[in-house]
């Protein structure tokens, strides 16, 4: 008789209390991880790619890895009627699809007397917990980080020693998942995971409150794919934090404190990861991705809109899987003000290519940004992609690290390659809009929203 230990998010063994849970069920645990081709199927080449080679390593540490292909509903019952389980145990998932998959599991294992034990979850605090003082969520993020932190979390928890992982059933070979041409991406696992937050805490977090935005210098954690697939959990990073009292810190714990509000809001409304947060901007006059400017999204997807820092982060994200996160705020104003177009699709085109992504961050990070989120009243902040440039990339290094046609380019003229005599370089193209006139127009039709 076993218990089983089902993996999802939370491909690690240090820190992970329902792993602790399973193992004080049972003398042998079941390290299962199913391969839902739900999930399967909607992940991108890169998350396909980075999540083998997690899986891979995770396997490689346990040395019994139960990898399973198929519907969870039929393949977590299967495994534990095999291991004559009492019990499975997960962290607790509150995306709406994971939410729903655990409802069908439970009842399914019900009816065979096992049960389902839901044992922490990927967040220092679980969605639903943080509420004001009249029971009610919070709308925006600032109230709701002042009562996260007042909340607190435990500490982490260590690894179990000693565990006797089992196999009842053949284990599925992991699947191939060729990594998209000319992409390249960190190591994965959970050894990997700490070395690069160690080596954050070490070298970056000093200056991480007035470098973090600069995309040039690279001064950002990159943890959020670590988080994404669980490979260190936010509780061992907030941690770390708290015996370093910087304000660096704890402008890292408020980043933290946003991915736990998104997941929050997500929780909250399940209908906001395909619909507008704030309803009426359903409303507003968006154009669709073919309309004039001609082909303007498919020079959005492929880094040639003529605007370099856009173009930079758009090439960043097809050749690393990743994006700088003043970058993505800056495309993603780019795409919805200048291009007129709704944030659902350049959020698919997100969740398509990033590593990390993560749909509750995603989602509403488009959102904010877009205008219709979370935040108070944003949809007149309409980023200029030539002084966003100019600011966060002062002498171009990012520019040139991901637009070759631009790398000859001086500190003045790589922001506006546009006014060189003859144009640009030969092989970039010229801005596809003019951003002066798309921002008086996104106004504008701002404006018919609000009446």
């Amino acid at each position: 008789m076993a218990s089983v230990m089902w993996f999802r998010r939370d491909l690690r063994l240090a820190d992970n209390p329902a792993l602790l849970a399973a193992v004080a069920a049972d003398s042998e645990v079941v390290p299962l991880f199913v391969l839902d081709p739900a999930l399967w199927r909607a992940a991108g080449g890169a998350r396909r790619a980075y999540l083998t080679a997690s899986l891979a390593d995770f396997g490689h540490r346990v040395g019994a890895l139960q990898v399973r292909r198929g519907a969870p509903v039929a393949e977590v019952v299967a495994v534990a009627r095999a291991a004559h389980a009492r019990t499975v145990h997960v962290a607790e998932d509150f995306g709406p699809y994971g939410r729903r998959r655990d409802e069908q599991v439970e009842q399914a294992l019900a009816r065979h007397g096992i049960t389902l034990v839901r044992t922490g979850s990927p967040y220092a605090v679980s969605p639903g917990r943080i509420v004001n003082k009249t029971g009610d969520p919070y709308q925006v993020f600032t109230p709701f980080s002042r009562a996260w932190l007042q909340h607190g979390w435990p500490q982490p928890c260590s690894a179990p020693r000693d565990v006797s992982w089992v196999r009842p059933l053949a284990s599925h070979d992991l699947p191939e998942a060729p990594r998209p041409d000319g992409l390249s991406l960190p190591p994965a696992g959970e050894a990997a995971a700490h070395r690069r937050w160690r080596h954050f805490l070490d070298e970056h977090l000093r200056d991480y409150r007035t470098a973090r935005d600069r995309a040039d210098l690279d001064r950002t954690s990159r943890m959020s794919v670590h988080l994404k697939w669980g490979e260190i959990h936010p509780r061992t990073m907030l941690a770390d934090l708290a015996i370093r009292r910087s304000e660096s810190a704890a402008t890292f714990r408020t980043e933290l404190g946003w991915r736990e509000f998104y997941a929050d809001v997500l929780w909250r409304r399940p209908d906001s990861a395909r619909d507008y947060y704030k309803p009426e901007f359903a409303r507003m006059e968006y154009d669709e991705p073919g309309d004039e400017p001609a082909d303007g999204f498919e020079a959005w997807r492929h880094g040639l809109t003529g605007f370099p820092v856009v173009d930079a982060g758009m090439r960043q994200l097809r050749t690393e899987g990743w994006m700088h996160n003043r970058v993505r705020m800056i495309v993603a104003s780019f795409l919805v003000k200048d291009l007129h177009l709704e944030w659902q699709h350049g959020a698919r085109h997100f969740m398509q290519w990033l590593v990390d992504g993560d749909l509750a961050s995603n989602q509403h990070g488009w959102q904010w940004t877009a205008g219709c989120g979370t935040d108070a009243a944003p949809y007149f902040r309409i980023f200029n992609p030539t002084t966003q440039g100019q600011k966060f990339d002062p002498n171009g290094d990012y520019i040139r690290r991901y637009v070759p046609e631009l790398r000859d380019l001086d500190a003045r003229a790589i922001h506006q390659p546009w006014t060189l005599d003859g144009g640009p370089p030969r092989g970039y193209p010229a801005p596809i809009v003019d951003h002066a006139e798309e921002r008086r127009e996104a106004l504008r039709r701002y404006q018919i929203v609000r009446r």
